[in-house]
C-alpha cells in the first residue's frame, strides 16, 4: 500500500461536478507520479485527503491524497510517493470473570464519556453513563423552546444534554493532536458507522453540523445499550465513596423525581464538561485535587458569509459555488495579550447557551449544509490566572460575573452591539438578526460588561484582522456577547495511570482540562477507557 500526495486539480466552474473530470484528472497525476506507461496501468485508488488551495485566488485548486494498493514502483517519484504506515487502532483490553462486579461509572455524555463508554461496553465491562441532562430529541425541544423566549432548563440546555455541548456547535472534527496512535482515524470512523457524512474521513477540515449529530450520538448511545451498557439522563451526579483513598461508589439524584440513587463501583470516568460549575464544587469538598488554568473571553462576532468567501475565494464564489468558507486569525497587542479567533462557523448561527438563570453566554452552532448566510466567530483575548485572584475558583467566579453582566445589559437577553456602537461606547438601534442568533437579543452595552483589557485588546486586534480580512472592523459588523467559556477554568489532576488524586477516579475531557473540542475530548475518552480497563483487570 502506498500513498501519492499533492495531486492536485484545478477547479473548473463549468465542471465543478463532473466527477468523471476529477478521476481522470487523479489517475493521470498518479500515472505521472508512479511513473507508469499508461493511465490505463492505474489501479483503483481511495481518496484520503481533500483540501482547497485558494493561494491563487482567482484558479482554485483541490488538493488530493490517495492510497493506492500497490508495491512501490521503482521509478516512483518519492517526493510525492511514500509507503503507507496505517495506524490501525484497537482497543488492547477486554473484560474478564468478574468485571461485572466492577462495572465502571462515567459521569457525563459528551464526546469524552460517550467514547469511554463505547469502548468499555464493545470490551465487555457494561459501563453505567450518568448524564445529567435529557436525551437528545427532548432536550432539543428544551433548547427550541428556550430559545424561542420560554425557561431556561438547568439540565437541558446547550451545556447539557446528550452529546455535551458539541451538540448544539458547528460540529468540527479538525484537531491539532495528530493521529494519537489511530485514534482520531478510529473517532471518525465510529461517526461514520453511527450516521455522519464519509466525507470527514478525507476533508481537510471536517464537521458534522448539529443536525446531524443528534443523530450520530443517538446511534452511538443504542450501540453502547446493545452491548449491556446503560445511559441514565436526568441523573445528578452529586457524591463519591472512598476507603482507605479509594473510590468504591458514588451518588446521584434522579431528577425527574427526587430520588438519591447509590452505586457500588471501583472506578468512575469524570466527563463532565466544561460548565458543570456545581460539580468542580462538590469535588473540592471532596478533596480532588485541581488547579486553576487560563482560558479566554471576549465575544461573538457576526458577519455576512460573503464577505469571508471573497476573502477565501476572491470573486470565484459569487454564486456560492463553493462551500461556506472560515479563517483563523491571532493577534499580539499592544497592551501584551494575544487576541484569537475561536470556533469560526462558516454559514452558522451565534446562539444562546446559557446554563444558568440570571448568566447569558453564547456560542457558534452550524447545521450541515451551512447555509444561514451569515459567519460568526469568537474573537477572545487569553486571561491567565494572575486575572482573576488567588482562589481555586476565581476564574470560574471571573465567567460567571462576565455573564450576569451580559444578563443584566440585555435584559435576559443576548446582548449585541454594531462594532461602530461597541468601539465608539454608544448603543444603536435594533437590527433583524433573525438569520444569524439562535435565542432573543436585545441592542445593548458591550463594553459595560468587559474589563477594559479585553476592550481595548479587541479593538486593536480588529484594525489587525481588518489588514487580512477587508471589512472585518466595518462599523455593522455585529457583536454579541458573551464568550466566556471557551475552555474549562480548572484542570482536574492526574497521574501517569490517568487516576486523580483519588484512586479510581479518572478525570476526563474538555472539562478536566484535557481536550478542546469534539475529537480531542473523544480521544481523551478513550485513553481514559484504557486506563480503567487496566485498572479493573488488575481488580479482577
Amino acid at each position: 500500500m502506498i500513498v501519492i500526495n499533492q495531486i492536485k486539480a484545478e477547479v473548473d466552474r463549468e465542471n465543478f461536478n463532473d466527477a468523471r473530470r476529477t478521476d481522470a484528472i487523479i489517475k493521470k497525476d498518479i500515472a505521472k507520479k508512479l511513473k507508469l506507461k499508461s493511465v490505463s496501468d492505474v489501479p483503483g485508488y481511495k481518496i484520503i485527503k481533500k483540501s482547497l488551495d485558494a493561494r491563487k485566488k482567482p484558479k482554485l485548486f483541490y488538493i488530493y491524497s490517495v492510497l493506492v494498493d500497490i508495491k512501490m514502483p521503482s521509478k516512483a517519484d518519492r517526493k510525492f510517493v511514500s509507503e503507507y504506515n496505517e495506524e490501525k487502532y484497537a482497543f488492547p483490553y477486554s473484560a474478564g470473570n468478574g468485571s461485572a462486579s466492577y462495572r465502571p461509572v462515567i459521569v457525563g455524555f459528551g464526546p469524552g464519556g460517550m467514547f469511554s463508554a463505547l469502548l468499555l461496553a464493545r470490551a465487555g465491562f457494561k459501563p453505567i453513563v450518568l448524564e445529567r441532562g435529557r436525551d437528545a430529541d427532548s432536550r432539543s425541544r428544551d433548547v427550541e423552546c428556550y430559545w424561542n423566549g420560554g425557561e431556561l432548563k438547568y439540565n437541558s440546555n446547550v451545556q447539557f444534554g446528550e452529546g455535551g455541548a458539541g451538540t448544539f456547535s458547528d460540529g468540527k472534527l479538525y484537531t491539532g493532536i495528530g493521529k494519537a496512535g489511530g485514534r482520531v482515524d478510529f473517532v471518525l470512523e465510529s461517526f461514520v458507522k453511527a450516521g455522519a457524512c464519509e466525507d470527514i474521513l478525507y476533508e481537510s477540515k471536517p464537521h458534522i453540523g448539529t443536525d446531524i449529530l443528534c443523530d450520530v450520538v443517538k446511534n452511538i448511545r443504542k450501540e453502547i445499550i446493545s452491548l449491556g451498557g446503560e445511559v441514565r439522563f436526568n441523573s445528578l451526579f452529586d457524591s463519591v465513596k472512598t476507603e482507605n483513598g479509594e473510590i468504591t461508589g458514588c451518588s446521584y439524584t434522579d431528577t425527574t423525581n427526587g430520588e438519591k440513587v447509590y452505586i457500588e463501583t471501583g472506578a468512575i470516568i469524570l466527563a463532565i464538561g466544561h460548565s458543570a460549575r456545581d460539580t468542580f464544587r462538590f469535588l473540592r469538598e471532596s478533596n480532588v485535587k485541581m488547579e486553576a488554568k487560563g482560558f479566554a473571553v471576549g465575544m461573538r462576532v457576526i458577519h455576512r458569509q460573503s464577505i469571508i468567501d471573497r476573502f477565501t475565494y476572491g470573486e470565484s464564489n459569487i454564486d456560492g459555488l463553493f462551500p461556506a468558507s472560515d479563517y483563523k486569525l491571532t493577534a499580539h497587542t499592544g497592551n501584551g495579550r494575544g487576541v484569537y479567533s475561536f470556533c469560526m462557523c462558516p454559514g452558522g448561527y451565534v446562539v444562546d447557551s446559557s446554563s444558568e438563570k440570571g448568566r447569558i453566554c453564547v456560542n457558534g452552532m452550524s447545521y450541515s449544509d451551512r447555509n444561514s448566510g451569515y459567519a460568526n466567530s469568537a474573537i477572545i483575548v487569553n486571561c491567565n490566572p494572575d486575572d482573576f485572584g488567588d482562589d481555586l475558583f476565581s476564574g470560574m467566579y471571573f465567567q460567571e460575573e462576565l455573564e450576569h453582566k451580559a444578563f443584566a445589559a440585555g435584559h435576559g437577553k443576548i446582548p449585541v452591539q454594531s462594532y461602530g456602537d461597541y468601539k465608539a461606547g454608544k448603543i444603536g438601534c435594533e437590527t433583524d438578526l433573525r438569520a444569524a442568533i439562535k435565542g432573543q437579543y436585545v441592542s445593548a452595552d458591550l463594553r459595560s460588561v468587559f474589563p477594559e483589557f479585553v476592550n481595548e485588546s479587541i479593538t486593536e486586534a480588529f484594525d489587525i484582522f481588518n489588514n487580512r480580512i477587508e471589512g472585518f472592523n466595518s462599523e455593522d459588523t455585529v457583536c454579541a456577547g458573551v464568550e466566556s467559556r471557551t475552555s474549562s477554568p480548572v484542570r482536574i489532576l492526574r497521574d501517569e495511570r490517568g487516576h486523580s488524586s483519588i484512586k479510581g477516579l479518572f478525570p476526563c475531557g474538555e472539562g478536566a482540562g484535557y481536550a478542546g473540542g469534539i475529537t480531542s475530548a473523544a480521544v481523551d475518552g478513550i485513553k481514559c477507557a484504557e486506563n480503567v480497563a487496566a485498572f479493573l483487570s488488575e481488580k479482577c
